[in-house]
């Protein structure tokens, strides 16, 4: 695919990056994946992120690094904090989770923006979703809006280009179950992907943390087996 048209599509390794990488990719946008080191627990992401990236014809896949163990306050950074388990889906409980991390989109789109205006790209894909996901406030359309915003304030390239940046979020409003409709139309190999908060060295997932249980409401909805391993 020419470069041409870039963009960049923060990839974490799990479902939702995967379907948002091939959404961009059949938009016809010259995908430039961007995925971090943040010293999250587990390194089994970073290793499904590179598969993904390379499986769905991303022209690059850059890793950036940022220790956000240095201020903790997430079960994702912080092995004082333990990942919340359920048995079932209805036991996800309310409010903002443990495994929120602070402030992580925002940094990762402050990063996905800097990438953008090395590249000359006006156009960033992230695979937020307000319908089936833990309770995240930095998921939300609003907030979405308001990032859209700021990044046409405070970037060379819109000020003196005049041109605004576009965030897509195209899954905001889907079910996992039509995220995953959509991907394997799309021929995402969800075997590739990784969405457990909590998996084993290996790459196993738990089963039972929040992302594993939506994501298997998800594949149960259609009446799909889920090719995690476990």
């Amino acid at each position: 695919m020419s470069n041409s048209n870039p963009a960049v599509v923060l990839l974490s390794g799990g479902l939702d990056s995967a379907t948002v990488l091939a959404i961009a990719r059949a938009e016809g946008f010259a995908c430039h994946a961007l995925s971090f080191r943040y010293g999250q627990r587990h390194a089994s992401e970073l290793r499904a992120a590179r598969r993904v990236a390379r499986s769905l014809g991303a022209v690059a896949h850059r890793v950036a690094g940022i220790d956000l163990r240095v201020f903790g306050g997430s079960a994702l950074t912080s092995s004082d904090l333990a990942v919340p388990k359920h048995d079932a889906v209805e036991e996800i409980g309310g409010g903002i989770p443990v495994t929120y991390v602070p402030a992580r989109n925002t940094i990762f789109l402050s990063f996905a923006l800097a990438y953008a205006e090395v590249l000359g790209a006006f156009d960033i894909f992230l695979g937020v979703n307000a319908l089936d996901y833990s309770g995240y406030p930095d998921c939300r359309p609003e907030y979405i809006a308001a990032y859209e915003n700021m990044a046409s304030l405070a970037t060379k390239a819109a000020v003196e280009g005049g041109r605004r940046l576009r965030i897509h979020a195209p899954l905001l409003h889907m079910s996992k179950a039509r995220i995953i409709e959509r991907g394997l139309a799309l021929g995402v190999d969800y075997a590739l992907t990784l969405s457990c908060y909590d998996p084993t060295p290996s790459g196993a997932t738990c089963g039972h943390c929040d992302s594993c249980l939506l994501r298997a409401k998800g594949f149960q909805e259609l009446g799909l087996a889920d090719p995690a391993r476990r």
